[in-house]
């Protein structure tokens, strides 16, 4: 009895202590981030020289970015989109920026699965009560876990990292469910460090912004249309 009891642990609390801790901390970042404005005088012209105005240059800006990403996968519904472009449009140049990115994204990816991992199954049924969009999952119970991991993490039917702790908690394989998330996230990451690159030329060339915006939208409706067609046929196989 006391064991079934552990089993059905509600951790809607302990989602919810976890997102007001993460949110301090962000906050905590973002008078960092004013204090260095104010002590470097910074500005939308010159934020893409921060590495060389602060100690440590390139490496501190890195660790700090990354520090960012791993910070907020466990806000669990934060864009990741954001700290991607701002990594792109930071770092002196976009191969740089992609490496940096590449390294945040596993460690944020790693954090929340794991983290779902050692909560066990009593997380996915909190999940799922406390976040709709977590019940769409079932819609693709046929596919295999890399494909799973993949096309949900590709057509972002779940915010990133509330996928990472779900896809832990449903005691997917680690390496699964990371060649999954890299084959769905590097479109992601590739396209959003690309933004933040070309947006440091957006006063000399503007029209460089609409490359990666157009990429982003026929990527958007790709997604849309793959989705529905994988969902379509998962259930006409659970039903047959």
């Amino acid at each position: 009895m006391e064991k079934n009891k552990s089993e059905n642990k509600d951790y809607g609390k302990f989602i919810k202590v976890l997102q007001i801790l993460t949110g301090i901390l962000l906050v905590v970042f973002m008078i960092v981030g004013i204090v260095l404005i104010q002590k470097y005088n910074i500005k939308v012209s010159n934020i893409k020289n921060l590495s060389e105005m602060i100690t440590g240059g390139v490496l501190t800006v890195s660790f700090i970015l990354i520090g960012l990403s791993v910070v907020k996968s466990f806000v669990l519904i934060f864009p990741p989109a954001v700290l991607l472009s701002i990594c792109g449009y930071m770092l002196p140049n976009y191969f740089l920026a992609l490496g940096v990115n590449f390294v945040a994204c596993v460690l944020s990816l790693s954090l929340p699965f794991f983290l779902g991992k050692f909560a066990g199954a009593s997380m996915v049924d909190t999940l799922k009560g406390k976040f709709k969009a977590v019940k769409k999952v079932d819609d693709f119970v046929g596919l295999n876990e890399v494909k799973l991991t993949a096309l949900i993490k590709f057509a972002g039917i779940l915010p990133g990292d509330l996928s990472s702790l779900l896809f832990g908690s449903m005691n997917i394989k680690y390496k699964n469910y990371m060649i999954g998330s890299i084959i769905g996230n590097i479109p992601l990451v590739f396209i959003y460090t690309l933004f933040g690159t070309l947006l440091k030329s957006v006063g000399e060339k503007p029209f460089v912004v609409a490359i990666p915006v157009a990429v982003i939208i026929v990527f958007t409706l790709i997604s849309s249309v793959l989705t529905k067609k994988l969902a379509d046929k998962s259930k006409k196989e659970e039903q047959a």
